[in-house]
């Protein structure tokens, strides 16, 4: 029986200011996170920002402006130089009609970052409560000098975009889990992929999510995914590899391969048992930057060179 995924379902600033009315924090991942706290913003962009030039990046500095210093306890949210790097990368002058989307938006860091930079945006989750501190971070007041843009948010299914209209997207910047490394919800949420323990159905499942990344996505626009890869009885699971490869299945192309290295992360600050391991602790992640070919473009060259699963 084929698998049904829940539709989209807007969630606005009045859903917002309601939901306040009974919730003062939410609980993701058994961690508690404020919202609806009085703030000042104390800085709209970073004091020193450079462009990221190499397949290697690493931040150990989190970004700290705007609301992104409200959600260090978020696991696993990416720190916010990634999408503004990918965004001023692959959509340096943008239009007026240009949509970035983040359709595993999490606690909403790319579109903080497409609000700071003046370009609309869609984040969706499956996790209500996550959609929530979205909206909450989103909650800040820009100077008007600022051009102005719109980030609409949605309960919904990154496999089932049904909203979105077919090649209307002209980024996607987003940071799906890694199988169950961290369970972004409870139970009750039907099909969240963080909850998938089953490689392969982890996968199976990722390539629906391609296939609706590549429908929804412009021609010759690109699709930025970051996921880690992970260990089960102390030996290395690729889970990243196969990833890619979905993606290139439903017809994408590999623009880059970035190593993302990895800072403050749990799993490299845990104290495994004994002093010596037999494993090296994972510290990082990879990025890849995927395009959609143009219409009538040649890629075989492309398919050869990639295909090698």
């Amino acid at each position: 029986m084929e698998k049904k995924y829940v539709s989209m379902k807007e969630v606005t600033d009045e859903d917002y200011k309601n939901f306040l009315k009974k919730h003062r924090e939410v609980t993701i991942e058994n961690v508690e996170l404020r919202i609806g706290d009085n703030r000042k913003i104390e800085k709209i962009n970073p004091e020193i920002f450079i462009p990221e030039s190499t397949t290697v990046w690493s931040f150990p500095n989190r970004g700290d402006w705007a609301t992104h210093n409200l959600n260090p306890k978020y696991r696993g949210n990416w720190a916010p130089q990634v999408p503004r790097n990918l965004i001023l990368k692959y959509l340096p002058e943008p239009k007026k009609n240009d949509i970035v989307l983040d359709q595993m938006v999490g606690s909403g860091t790319t579109l903080i970052e497409c609000k700071l930079l003046g370009i609309n945006a869609i984040g969706i989750d499956i996790n209500p409560d996550a959609v929530m501190v979205t909206r909450d971070r989103l909650n800040f007041s820009l100077p008007l000098k600022h051009q102005k843009s719109e980030q609409k948010t949605y309960i919904g299914d990154a496999r089932n975009l049904n909203l979105i209209d077919p090649e209307s997207i002209s980024l996607i910047a987003t940071h799906p889990p890694y199988a169950s490394i961290i369970s972004y919800s409870n139970e009750r949420i039907e099909g969240d992929l963080s909850r998938m323990r089953k490689i392969d159905e982890f996968i199976e499942e990722i390539g629906k999510f391609a296939s609706e990344s590549f429908r929804i996505l412009k021609p010759g626009r690109h699709c930025a995914v970051l996921m880690g890869d992970t260990r089960r009885h102390q030996h290395y699971i690729p889970i990243t590899v196969r990833m890619m490869q979905a993606f290139l299945d439903v017809g994408f192309i590999l623009r880059e391969d970035i190593i993302k290295l990895q800072h403050n992360m749990k799993s490299t600050r845990e104290r495994w048992r004994g002093s010596k391991y037999l494993f090296y602790k994972i510290a990082h992640e990879h990025l890849f930057v995927f395009r959609k070919p143009m219409k009538d473009e040649k890629i075989s060259e492309f398919k050869e060179s990639t295909k090698w699963w």
